[in-house]
């Protein structure tokens, strides 16, 4: 149970102590919130339980907070209890409970931190998604580092998730694709013609063609209509870009329970469903021959349009088809993560699951990514081919770093991806930063090893953890399982990064402060027990991120 579990348990039971001498009442009593005080002079926990229950139960805040304030300091987890104006109560944790905490993280290892508190939730998350048109850049790294660190986020937190691609492979942008590569394709063969201006200009896509050639040329010659040879182009270069994408993202750790494909969406019927499911509920009207979502109801700046006059789908129905294909797969949750370019369509889908009666809908949108390269902005675009693409990144800075950098910064922010910086091994470099820590602390154990010093685990004297480095490190190891818990519950994967950036300081701090290997044995087992601790936090942490701890550097 995370400490803000604890810490409403024990105020609501001290409600219930103090409710005949104040006249309480349990049932009237508003939510207890359990907050970080923004100065650690007002405690390491803060509620404004008093502030917020005055007007319900006729009492100034102050001695609400009077009443309660002797139950709580009955409790081990609490030092002592704190009254501020207006009537907030800070609490200040005993350090005989984060030394249990301590022994809790050696004792779990690997399994500190995640939790099943609350209801387990089936959740699907889709992310990354990219146009299977070309190898993925940029951006979708981002997404895909996000999205990622989110499921393990989730999943440490109980809940069961399935992490989605949605392969775009219907379309105008697939026939464009089709038509870029035959026109390359023809090329090869010595003919002169001429390119498509709204096609694919990328070199891969003369890889792609040559790879056909070699592979299909019988089949290619053998079909003669122009259409049938664009799709069949078409089929074969979704078939290759798609399993690159594959590939990129295996390197990057991330992998995909399902690819599903826009295509069985149509092949199958969904679409025309959709929309009879949606006019059944009486969602969709006619006008001037066009079938038109009410998105409107639903805070949308106009309706939308889902079926055109000539009969055919709108992308907005595709998408609609697919949500309703997700939600009949039994999730409590969908969350999808976009790109930058796809605000305007955050109300309309949202609006449409709400009109099919699914509550548990979320929408993330992933900001613009710019790369800095010697001091100059990089420009990306995937059609004109100029781009930098997610392999070219991974090969040049690695998966550490790359997935680090991209989830370092919230994700609703605008992100400059820092080469130079990426590839600094120094300080300066949160990666080498964080996993120097962890490195130290394994040399600090070998050299233990070589002097013949024993790990005592689980043996520790309070007085050598009694000071402000110490204490520091056992507030901020209490805290991970509930970092974990407002990561997934917020979707803001950064959260853990800015937290293991400030366990690494104070374990930096605290090395420069206390000698941990010394001639007292009580002060070295004590030392390497919170050493141990914070090695096993940092390790959990980062494999959430999907970064290495490595043992050496």
């Amino acid at each position: 149970m995370t400490i803000k579990a604890q810490l409403t348990e024990l105020i609501t039971e001290a409600i219930r102590g103090a409710s005949a001498e104040g006249g309480f009442d349990l049932q009237e009593a508003p939510q207890i919130k359990i907050e970080y005080p923004k100065e650690d002079r007002f405690g390491d926990y803060s509620t404004p339980f008093a502030l917020e229950s005055a007007r319900i139960f006729r009492r100034a805040p102050l001695d609400i907070a009077a009443l309660l304030k002797p139950y709580l300091e009955t409790s081990p987890l609490v030092q002592k209890v704190e009254i501020a104006k207006p009537g907030f109560i800070n609490i200040f944790l005993s350090l005989d409970y984060l030394y249990r905490v301590l022994q809790e993280v050696l004792r779990e290892k690997e399994l500190y931190g995640r939790s099943s508190e609350g209801k387990p939730r089936k959740v699907n998350i889709e992310f990354v998604s990219a146009n299977p048109t070309g190898p993925l850049n940029i951006v979708s790294a981002r997404a895909a580092a996000v999205g990622d660190t989110i499921a393990n986020l989730l999943e440490a937190s109980g809940h069961s998730v399935e992490r989605e691609f949605y392969v775009n492979d219907y379309g105008n942008q697939v026939y464009l694709l089709g038509k870029s590569v035959l026109v390359r394709y023809r090329e090869l063969e010595g003919a002169d013609v001429a390119f498509p201006d709204e096609g694919y200009h990328g070199e891969y896509i003369r890889d792609i063609a040559a790879e056909i050639r070699e592979q299909y040329r019988d089949q290619v010659a053998s079909i003669a209509d122009e259409e049938s040879l664009i799709a069949f182009m078409a089929e074969k270069a979704i078939a290759h870009n798609v399993e690159g994408q594959k590939e990129d993202l295996e390197k990057f750790n991330v992998c995909f329970a399902r690819w599903f494909r826009e295509k069985t969406l149509h092949e199958g019927g969904d679409v025309p469903k959709a929309l009879e499911f949606l006019e059944s509920k009486g969602h969709v009207y006619e006008e001037e021959g066009k079938k038109v979502f009410r998105s409107t109801d639903y805070g949308d700046d106009k309706d939308r349009v889902v079926m055109r006059d000539d009969g055919r789908p709108t992308y907005f129905l595709a998408d609609i088809a697919y949500h309703k294909n997700k939600m009949d797969r039994g999730y409590d949750e969908i969350i999808d993560i976009w790109g930058p370019d796809h605000h305007g369509y955050i109300a309309r889908l949202s609006g449409a699951m709400k009109s099919m009666g699914f509550e548990g809908f979320r929408i993330l949108i992933a900001q613009q990514v710019n790369l800095i390269m010697d001091g100059e902005l990089v420009k990306m675009s995937k059609r004109l081919g100029n781009f930098s693409t997610m392999s070219e990144l991974l090969d040049d800075i690695g998966t550490d770093v790359a997935r680090y950098f991209f989830i370092m910064r919230s994700l609703d922010s605008h992100l400059d991806f820092d080469i130079a910086l990426a590839k600094r091994q120094s300080s300066e470099n949160p990666v080498f930063y964080l996993q120097y820590a962890h490195a130290r602390i394994c040399s600090i154990f070998r050299e233990a090893e070589s002097r013949g010093i024993a790990n005592a685990a689980g043996t520790a004297s309070l007085s050598y953890l009694d000071n402000p480095e110490s204490i520091n490190l056992l507030k901020l190891m209490a805290k991970f399982p509930e970092e974990i818990q407002d990561a997934a519950n917020t979707c803001e994967p950064h959260r853990i990064s800015t937290y293991l950036l400030r366990l690494a300081q104070g374990y930096h701090k605290f090395y420069t402060e206390h000698r941990i290997l010394s001639d007292d044995p009580d002060a070295t087992a004590s030392y390497m027990m919170l050493c141990d601790g914070v090695r096993i936090v940092l390790r959990n942490g980062l494999k959430l991120l999907g970064v290495s701890a490595p043992e050496r550097m």
